[in-house]
């Protein structure tokens, strides 16, 4: 294994560890049906923080899926 294919692996499984944490991050879609039969009261302030945080999650989970993808088939062309 060369220098570029041994960096490129490592980039990989980082990329790789770095999509889970943010897939994982993101809050399910179910979670206002629960909240409302549990009685969660949810403030106006805190929907839309909320709404942010995850389309800040949404959006990264987007390019970093295409970056992972994208270095994923580079390595196979080494």
């Amino acid at each position: 294994m060369s220098v570029p294919q041994l960096v490129l692996s490592i980039i990989d499984v980082l990329a790789c560890l770095f999509l889970i944490a943010v897939v994982l991050l993101q809050s399910g879609k179910s979670a206002g049906l629960s909240g409302a039969i549990a009685g969660v009261a949810d403030t106006f302030l805190a929907k839309n923080k909320a709404k942010s945080w995850d389309a800040k999650l949404a959006k990264m989970t987007k390019w970093v899926a295409i970056g992972f993808m994208v270095l994923t088939f580079v390595m196979c062309l080494l």
